[in-house]
């Protein structure tokens, strides 16, 4: 890694063509101006939908990328993987993880294998058919409250909680529109939590927040609310309980292979067990996000944070 990080030039890459197009870009933004702030004297935010990007990042001279990217193309490992075939570092989680992440479904095979709770869910491809009957096998096997949401999208778009049979034809009809699987998963009531890690293979997990939505769940129109209106640190839950969650956290950050940071989702149920519903290999970087929230909450404020990724992503690089 260059002695002094700050000499570095950086791409700051964003937009794109997924549903979260516009938090990218306001992702970017703010990081940009933190790295500035941090010390970086030569940061370039590039829109990857716009004409010239290709020429821009394969000869624009960076010593690194900044991925403030979100859902299709920017996290699901297809802008990692045109970074690798440039030999360029990047901020965050490689081609592998970022895939398996994104895809909720195949995450949970992950999640199951390390002994981390999953929610009771079936996945529903392409091939399925709406009817009575294929209904009433998932309510029969599943009950009823259900969550349906796309196995691969992410800032809760195309997410439905279904309290009746009637509605989740519909429910699985508009996640079909974002991702061709769709995953169906028993409601887990209890109190809503993330966990965010940072770092590579030294990752430690940073504060937990209570996430407090007022809504049915949170989705994308309360997540991008200000943060003072939903976030809680720390969490309010039991010593053993909180520990159990970061461990848990840390866990799927290592099993997924994530670099960087990682920010796992839970429900923890009445008992105390936290189920994971899932993990964002690049959390939102806006001032309403929930890991730089967090990160705030130890210490550690946005600029510094910016920075820190930049020298995760070059650790190891000579």
């Amino acid at each position: 890694m260059m002695k002094d990080v700050t000499a570095c030039k950086v791409a700051v890459l964003a937009g794109g063509w997924s549903d979260e197009r516009e938090i990218s870009l306001s992702s970017a933004r703010e990081v940009s101006d933190a790295l500035r702030e941090a010390g970086f004297d030569q940061v370039d935010l590039l829109d990857i939908a716009s004409d010239g990007f290709l020429d821009a990042i394969s000869h624009g001279g960076y010593d690194v990328a900044f991925v403030a990217m979100h859902g299709k193309y920017g996290e699901d490992g297809c802008i990692q993987g045109l970074l690798e075939i440039l030999h360029m570092p990047y901020t965050f989680s490689g081609v592998l993880a970022s895939s398996m992440s994104m895809e909720k479904d195949v995450a949970k095979v992950v999640y199951a294998r390390e002994g981390i709770p999953i929610a009771s869910g079936i996945t529903i491809d392409r091939t399925w058919v709406p009817s009575e009957e294929a209904i009433g096998q998932i309510v029969d096997s599943l009950g009823l409250p259900l969550f349906v949401k796309p196995a691969g999208n992410g800032s809760s778009f195309g997410i439905s909680r279904v309290e009746r049979r009637e509605d989740l034809g519909s429910a699985i009809e508009l996640a079909r529109k974002t991702s061709g699987r769709v995953l169906v998963e028993e409601a887990v009531d209890g109190i809503e939590i993330t966990v965010p890690v940072l770092g590579n293979e030294d990752a430690r997990a940073l504060a937990i927040v209570e996430i407090n939505t007022g809504s049915v769940f949170y989705d994308a129109k309360v997540k991008y609310e200000p943060s003072e209106l939903h976030h809680i640190m720390p969490a309010r839950l039991e010593p053993d309980v909180y520990q159990k969650a970061q461990e848990l956290a840390v866990r799927a950050h290592v099993a997924l292979g994530c670099r960087g940071c990682s920010r796992s989702d839970f429900i923890v149920t009445p008992d105390g067990t936290p189920v994971i519903l899932e993990t964002n290999t690049i959390p939102g970087m806006t001032s309403a996000s929930l890991l730089p929230d967090s990160a705030r909450h130890e210490g550690i404020a946005f600029p510094e944070l910016c920075k820190r990724f930049v020298e995760l992503a070059l650790e190891g690089v000579r």
